[in-house]
């Protein structure tokens, strides 16, 4: 059985996410302290919130030395899950211009839907589309949907690090991988069966 870091910065739904792990086999921990992700097999990063208090509160508990030590040196697998993933561009730009962690050549931008009839946060489910050979949507059917919240969406510089899109009056960027990092926009602990899959999934993937 594979542990679980879920990182707790004071920004995410914790217990959904840990509830979630729970239930496709996985051993969750909850971790308080950067410390503690030498401990686990992967890590979960999740978010809900502003990009800017994400990465203040990340910088304040000392998680942005952790993850660099446990993901980029040593190569842990790691799921980001909305904000979570956003953090993990270069730059944001809610409420100003701000540095994220910068593991993605990408940047983080208010969603502009071309139809005026979609609002904006975009609230809801949403089918995507998914490279076929993706490991993280093994087993899918061909357009599933997730539950997505958020007023900002990634756009990369490098379509290679794109593994998902949905359309909301634009292309946006579903989900994005590289390397040991694997993030979606959407909500897989809010996603029920499809998204349980894709929990599933990044516990079997082998970066």
């Amino acid at each position: 059985m594979f542990t679980v870091g879920i990182i707790n910065y004071g920004m995410g739904n914790i217990l959904s996410v840990f509830h979630a792990v729970e239930m496709v086999g996985g051993d969750p921990k909850i971790c308080n302290a950067p410390e503690e992700l030498l401990n686990v097999d992967k890590i979960i990063l999740p978010g809900v919130g502003a990009f800017k208090s994400c990465m203040d509160n990340l910088e304040s508990k000392g998680f942005l030395i952790g993850l660099h030590e446990t993901v980029i040196r040593k190569g842990k697998p790691i799921l980001g899950i909305c904000l979570g993933m956003q953090v993990m561009a270069k730059l944001g730009f809610e409420g100003g211009e701000f540095k994220g962690l910068g593991w993605f050549n990408a940047e983080v931008i208010r969603l502009h839907p071309d139809n005026s009839a979609l609002r904006v946060p975009h609230i809801g489910w949403n089918d995507i589309r998914y490279r076929k050979e993706s490991p993280l949507f093994s087993g899918l059917t061909l357009h599933p949907e997730f539950y997505f919240v958020h007023s900002f969406s990634m756009k990369c510089k490098n379509e290679n690090d794109v593994e998902a899109t949905c359309e909301y009056g634009e292309v946006i960027t579903a989900a994005i991988k590289k390397d040991n990092i694997f993030a979606t926009q959407f909500h897989p602990e809010k996603s029920q069966d499809y998204g349980l899959k894709v929990l599933e999934n990044f516990l079997k993937w082998k970066p």
